[in-house]
């Protein structure tokens, strides 16, 4: 009884929270309407948000390295998929920024290759005891293989010239048999270890931006890199799903023209590995990046590079018919190009710790699903390039879900998609900029954007609402009339969930604290209370006709999750 009234009391103190910051006038803002309709369906909530990826593959089975792909795991109702960096690497297994190593292939005095399984299981084996599916990268070049073996270890840190990255794992193979039966071992491992089912479900792919700085060879050699690799794991595991070319940059001239002679290749160039016509392709891939820059002092984010990068990779899939249904995959899909950049070095990323990250996720996922419904494509997946780094400060502005094991908001918008299921309806809001002024020019007019992407189940429906604009400025709450129609009952319960300056905000909360740098157990305790993603309200709701209205605040970069339940 006594949680009753608790509960009661927390909704009555809310509403009168709502009523006290609602305006009662806009004077820059046309006041927000977002009609839902049920009965519309658009296609299906395909989970294309349940993938994520990181640069330093020794981070998984570390403290928080496993404490967050348990979270990650828990969010969501399918299989994650997980890519990482540097498999193949050779080194100690210590991590650092933007470095990983294995150690799979030493070579003995003789010449002959030494397999040595152990750390790269233990990465896989994180995965799979969390029923998540690794998006296995087959990359870098062992030492003993690499034609510029050195250097090999390199040593970044943020500020770093980015190319300090680039040693002796980024080059072609000295032999190409030997890289093909890496892999072959590799795969035929993976088998033995977990299962023929379990591998089959797995994705596998080829390197990492071979047009960028990750390849020292020429495309014919990343080519045949490729064709020897595809060669060994259909050896080990001809059901085996493999794929590439995940370019930088797509939209760009470059770009492009990998990607289409990839394509070519794969269906009618001649075989290195064979001499047979073509190469396996099960997946495509490729990159999107946005563009944040700093303008007077503060951040101003830019969807529309990252969407270019998106329309591009979809419309060269749709242009053959061969691709035109493979499964394509956003290999990694973010505001920016280097998670490991903090905002001391890079103050352009200081949209990192709070609700502008997450904002800006909710409204660019809405358009990745527009832009596959305009290319009609086989849309898998996107890759959040997005982690977390072990022991490093706190809240120092990288491109993490989480510090330290504290959740950041952005992680809450990925909850909230895992509370979306069934088929996406039609969303009518008279504050959502089109499709195609987000690809052209990003959301930069004197209103925000106050826009929903919304689903329909067999008993429920879910809108996720946010209210962004590119500037990273705060704003007062505005009121949203949100309109369901087509509601197949006459009652309904609406739960609301909330991202804002004041709900799932860590990093509001931590700077309350003063910022420390070495919280107490109290403190850490309250931060990870802090992180989770809050309900704000529960009430029971009538409806008329099938139709329900709801009216709430939104602060600028903010994000909102309405559930109905019948």
């Amino acid at each position: 009884m006594k949680n009753i009234l608790l509960i009661n009391l927390c909704i009555l103190l809310y509403s009168a929270s709502l009523a006290q910051s609602i305006p009662p006038s806009s004077k820059n803002n046309d006041p927000a309407f977002i009609d839902i309709n049920l009965e519309q369906v658009v296609g299906p909530m395909k989970p294309v948000w349940a993938w994520f990826g990181y640069d330093e593959p020794n981070y998984t089975y570390m403290k928080d390295g496993k404490k967050l792909l348990s979270e990650i795991a828990q969010l969501s109702p399918v299989p994650v998929y997980v890519r990482t960096h540097s498999l193949l690497v050779t080194g100690d297994g210590k991590a650092a920024l933007k470095w990983g190593s294995t150690n799979v292939y030493t070579e003995d005095a003789d010449g002959k290759p030494v397999y040595n399984w152990a750390i790269i299981d233990s990465i896989f084996d994180t995965y799979i005891n969390r029923g998540m599916k690794p998006l296995a990268q087959i990359g870098f070049m062992p030492q003993a293989l690499s034609t510029h073996p050195e250097p090999y270890r390199h040593y970044w840190k943020p500020g770093d010239p980015y190319t300090d990255i680039i040693t002796g794992w980024a080059y072609p193979p000295k032999d190409y048999d030997k890289w093909r039966e890496l892999v072959y071992q590799w795969a035929k491992h993976s088998v033995e270890r977990y299962g023929k089912k379990e591998v089959e479900s797995w994705y596998w792919e080829v390197w990492n931006e071979p047009n960028g700085y990750y390849w020292k060879g020429t495309q014919e050699e990343f080519f045949k890199l490729y064709d020897y690799a595809a060669d060994g794991i259909k050896k080990a595991l001809p059901t085996a799903r493999i794929g590439g070319i995940n370019v930088a940059g797509t939209s760009s001239k470059t770009a492009t023209e990998w990607t289409t002679k990839f394509i070519e290749h794969c269906i009618s160039g001649t075989n290195y590995a064979t001499g047979k016509t073509g190469a396996p392709l099960d997946a495509l891939l490729f990159h999107a990046k946005g563009s944040p820059r700093l303008v007077d002092g503060m951040v101003r984010m830019n969807m529309s590079p990252q969407l270019r990068d998106i329309s591009a990779g979809f419309r060269i899939a749709a242009s053959y018919p061969q691709t035109s249904k493979l499964p394509l995959i956003i290999g990694e899909s973010d505001p920016e190009g280097c998670a490991a950049c903090g905002m001391a070095t890079n103050p352009e990323n200081a949209y990192r710790n709070g609700t502008l990250y997450s904002s800006y996720t909710a409204a660019s996922f809405a358009r990745e699903y527009l832009l596959a419904d305009q290319y009609k494509i086989n849309f898998l997946g996107a890759v959040s390039w997005s982690f977390e780094f072990e022991d490093q400060p706190w809240f120092y502005g990288f491109r993490d879900l989480a510090t330290n094991g504290v959740d950041k908001p952005v992680l809450n918008v990925f909850r909230m998609f895992g509370m979306m299921s069934g088929d996406r309806v039609t969303v009518s809001a008279n504050r959502m900029y089109s499709l195609q002024t987000v690809v052209d020019s990003s959301i930069k007019g004197t209103q925000t954007e106050i826009g929903a992407l919304a689903t329909k189940a067999a008993t429920s429906a879910a809108v996720m609402v946010w209210n962004y604009h590119d500037e990273d400025k705060k704003g007062a709450a505005e009121p949203v009339t949100l309109t369901f129609k087509g509601i197949p009952a006459k009652k309904v319960t609406a739960k609301t969930y909330l991202i804002d300056s004041d709900h799932s905000n860590s990093y509001e909360v931590w700077k309350k604290m003063g910022s420390p740098q070495h919280p107490t157990k109290e403190q850490i305790a309250t931060l990870e209370k802090a992180g989770k993603l809050q309900c704000v309200q529960q009430q029971q709701k009538t409806t008329n006709a099938g139709e329900l209205q709801l009216v709430f605040p939104l602060q600028r970069q903010a994000v909102a999750l309405v559930i109905l339940n019948w």
